[in-house]
């Protein structure tokens, strides 16, 4: 991009992204990494991103969806990739002729995916996925013998090659949660079955972002690490990013628009949820939950606007919320600060996240594909 956007824009410093995946290898020093970069990377662009941290020491990248895994080896990324989320009908011949990795939780997926390495006449490459507890996407430990057996009889086929066996915490962000030590246990014993019954699994995961941090136990083979990656902390309980050792990469910016003096008891936005004290100076930012803006912040989210941190003054709009200068004045065109690093006293997306009452990692990835993306340090 030549020019710089004066609507709303988010900075992606990937020097930052750089650097939280070489701090994320030294806390788990015998793994591998997974650079997560599911969901456009949080938000933050998936190719630019992906290089970035393959450039940085990250062997191996991972998505969701295998549309997301198949735009990274068109962009001509190269490397394991792996993509966990399917459903039937998928692009599966697609996937195995682009040398995904493609995770497995049950007996039909199994089905798909040797059909489609008969049609492209290459072994597929496959994770077996066992649900130690999650209870979302894998296999139980119930159904896990059949689906074994099944992904070792396909192997000696020659359909497929078992490239791994992984499964997901439920509540690593919570240190000391019960669960944890059962799903390690759990999983375990899944992956010890498995080896038994004769996978012989190049990788074996279970760390998502906050076990990278908290848990060295769960490292296995390979670690997958993903908000961590882009330097937004996983959990508040487990420290700010800065105690962490990470620096977020994203930062929210926008153009103030228009600037008004209003008298006492105006009203400001849809619904008048806020109306003005005395008279007072109101600066509207052009930017929406339409963007991204989280409407559930009206009124608590925070913005720096004239080097203060203020507060959104009623509802946030599809495409513009306003804040209350009180006697302060800026001027159509300065800068405002929605979220960033916090080094200079900005807000946070964990303080757009609390303001919201939800998580950083939804701040973060739900800013939308209308506000341009600038790269910095590429």
């Amino acid at each position: 991009m030549n020019e710089t956007p004066t609507r709303v824009y988010a900075e992606i410093d990937l020097d930052a992204v750089r650097a939280n995946v070489r701090a994320l290898r030294e806390r788990a020093p015998g793994a591998e990494l997974m650079a997560v970069v599911k969901a456009d990377a949080y938000g933050h662009g998936a190719i630019p991103c992906a290089r970035a941290a393959q450039e940085a020491g990250a062997t191996w990248l991972g998505t969701a969806t295998p549309q997301e895994a198949l735009a990274l080896r068109a962009a001509g990324i190269g490397g394991p990739v792996m993509c966990w989320l399917w459903t039937p009908g998928g692009p599966w011949q697609a996937a195995v002729e682009a040398d995904l990795d493609i995770s497995v939780s049950g007996m039909w997926a199994l089905d798909e995916v040797r059909k489609a390495a008969h049609a492209a006449d290459r072994p597929a490459r496959i994770q077996l996925k066992a649900d130690t507890g999650l209870g979302r996407n894998g296999c139980t430990p119930a159904d896990w013998a059949e689906l074994v057996g099944a992904a070792v009889a396909a192997q000696a086929e020659g359909t497929v090659r078992i490239t791994g066996v992984w499964s997901h915490f439920a509540c690593a962000d919570e240190p000391g949660h019960p669960s944890i030590a059962l799903q390690l246990a759990a999983f375990r014993d899944m992956l010890a079955y498995a080896e038994k019954e004769g996978a012989r699994p190049e990788v074996r995961h279970i760390a998502n972002s906050p076990a990278t941090l908290t848990l060295p136990e769960s490292h296995f083979d390979l670690v997958r690490c993903g908000l961590a990656v882009y330097g937004v902390s996983p959990a508040p309980e487990l420290g700010t990013s800065e105690e962490l050792g990470l620096r977020p990469a994203m930062t929210l910016k926008a153009s103030v628009a228009l600037v008004k003096a209003v008298p006492p008891g105006h009203g400001v936005s849809y619904g008048h949820h806020y109306v003005t004290e005395g008279e007072t100076n109101l600066a509207l930012i052009p930017a929406g939950y339409a963007d991204g803006i989280p409407r559930h912040a009206s009124g608590r989210g925070p913005v720096s606007v004239g080097g203060k941190v203020r507060r959104v003054a009623g509802r946030v709009a599809m495409d513009q919320f306003v804040v209350d200068l009180g006697s302060d004045l800026v001027r159509a065109g300065d800068e405002a600060v929605i979220f960033g690093t916090g080094e200079h006293g900005e807000p946070t997306a964990e303080d757009w996240a609390q303001a919201a009452h939800t998580i950083a990692y939804e701040i973060v990835t739900r800013i939308g594909v209308r506000v341009p993306r600038v790269y910095l340090g590429g």
